[in-house]
């Protein structure tokens, strides 16, 4: 067992409780004042055969929906990951030697923990199997755990910003920090959030020790952004990643940072190969809500069947550009693993459907989904909450439109409650984005359970 202190039940309350209570408390005002977030909700065990564009998911307020681990936060021992049916696909993954060396992220991550305090280490270290793997939220008004970067000496932060720079690629480095950037950004841009919406409000934990043979992983997450990373031998799960931003581009302590354009332009471009026929598989007939995302935090159960047109009915040109925007995403890892990642989605590019919600333009506020046995990513242009004109939440508000909640207004819901539309007219200026590993591959955890089968 790692030297970390147990849970308070009072800790448990904050972090499952948080957003239950506050949507008692009266809907999006009240999570905006209580937690500097806006409201909603999703049922973290709940299956859904795409957007779910009707109404609240089964289980109602308090489900995690992206907005922090709510009352049905999945466990670790109840894992199964995001599925077509609730059915594992076996044998996707295996354990073998990718030939890609994980040295330098093993040495970084023992250099960080060396360098913090015992105290902070001790708070920041868990088990390999711990349920803190999926406690994690892109949301920044809930409890979390580990080390606060803003808590952090210099020389203590350029360690954990060594440890990003080993684990990621040089594109998904600056990725995160601009992320981190445009987070404190907001803080400024609305005045609230003093401790929250800062490039020190992200946090690092560890599940298990780092090793070059024996599993082990850690998370960093905080507003708009978390990173799970999980280590066996050579073999690396960066899944899930969660980036988002409100705003995505702004001028932040002299500097022009714009993010999601790779992002969106992919989207276009395989959208925009297809023909009348193929786009007629592909778009939704439905009109773009506030928020589409249906995998984030606390979706780790998620069945969700596939939809849109499958890679197998794509010309040679076409899976090109699927594989390309596959690869924006998958190019966050470092270059080595990116690669045998992309390997593992071409073994499955047959089976790799392609899903779009909303228009088609340049500038265009839409939803796209790619989704595989091995791959799922989202890219979701939601509702404004805290930045333009449109923002309902206004001053002191900050950021944090739930992703997982399907758009469409509940039923009995007063106007501006939890559901599409929360912040008016959806906008390139808030992206949610997030790529995730189904059949049980998040957090690596396919690859522990054949570890402690066969070499434990």
């Amino acid at each position: 067992m790692n030297a970390h202190r147990p849970r308070t039940p009072a800790a448990e309350r904050t972090r499952r409780w948080f957003m239950n209570r506050s949507l008692l408390l009266g809907g999006a005002a009240a999570v905006a004042t209580m937690t500097g977030c806006s409201a909603g909700s999703s049922d973290a065990t709940g299956s859904t055969s795409g957007a779910a564009r009707s109404g609240m998911p089964s289980g109602g307020p308090g489900g995690a929906g992206g907005m922090g681990p709510g009352a049905t936060e999945v466990e670790y021992a109840d894992f199964k990951g995001v599925t077509t049916d609730g059915k594992v696909v076996d044998d996707l993954f295996s354990i073998h030697s990718t030939g890609v060396s994980t040295d330098a992220v093993v040495k970084a991550a023992q250099a960080f923990l060396d360098g913090l305090s015992a105290k902070v280490r001790r708070a920041s270290v868990f088990d390999v199997d711990d349920d803190e793997w999926l406690a994690w939220s892109n949301v920044d008004g809930y409890t979390r755990e580990g080390a606060r970067m803003g808590d952090l000496t210099e020389k203590q932060q350029s360690l954990g910003y060594a440890l990003l720079g080993a684990a990621l690629s040089a594109d998904g480095l600056t990725r995160t920090r601009n992320i981190m950037k445009l987070n404190a950004f907001l803080g400024d841009y609305n005045g609230g959030g003093k401790e929250t919406l800062t490039e020190g409000h992200y946090y690092f934990t560890f599940m298990g020790t780092p090793s070059t043979t024996k599993p082990w992983g850690f998370q960093y997450e905080g507003h708009h952004l978390a990173v799970n990373y999980f280590v066996l031998g050579d073999q690396v799960v960066m899944s899930p990643t969660f980036m988002g931003s409100e705003p995505t581009s702004a001028t932040y302590d002299g500097e022009k940072i714009t993010l999601f354009k790779p992002e969106t332009k992919a989207g276009l471009a395989l959208l925009r190969s297809l023909t009348s026929a193929q786009r007629k598989k592909v778009m939704s007939a439905d009109e773009k809500g506030g928020t589409d995302m249906v995998a984030g935090a606390g979706q780790d159960n998620l069945e969700l069947a596939y939809q849109g047109l499958a890679a197998r009915e794509f010309t040679s040109a076409q899976r090109r550009k699927l594989l390309d925007l596959v690869g924006v995403y998958v190019g966050c890892m470092d270059d080595g693993h990116a690669a045998v990642k992309m390997k593992e989605v071409q073994e499955h590019l047959d089976d790799t459907y392609f899903y779009w919600i909303g228009e088609t333009e340049d500038s265009s506020a839409f939803y796209y989904r790619v989704h595989s046995p091995v791959v799922l990513i989202e890219y979701d242009a939601q509702s404004p909450l805290a930045y333009g004109e449109n923002a309902r939440m206004g001053g002191g508000a900050p950021s944090g439109q739930p992703s997982g909640m399907p758009s469409g207004q509940p039923t009995g819901m007063p106007s501006g409650g939890p559901g599409g539309g929360m912040g008016g007219t959806p906008t390139q200026q808030h992206i949610h984005t997030i790529i995730r590993t189904p059949n049980g591959g998040d957090y690596g955890v396919d690859l522990l359970k054949l570890h402690l089968e066969t070499d434990h």
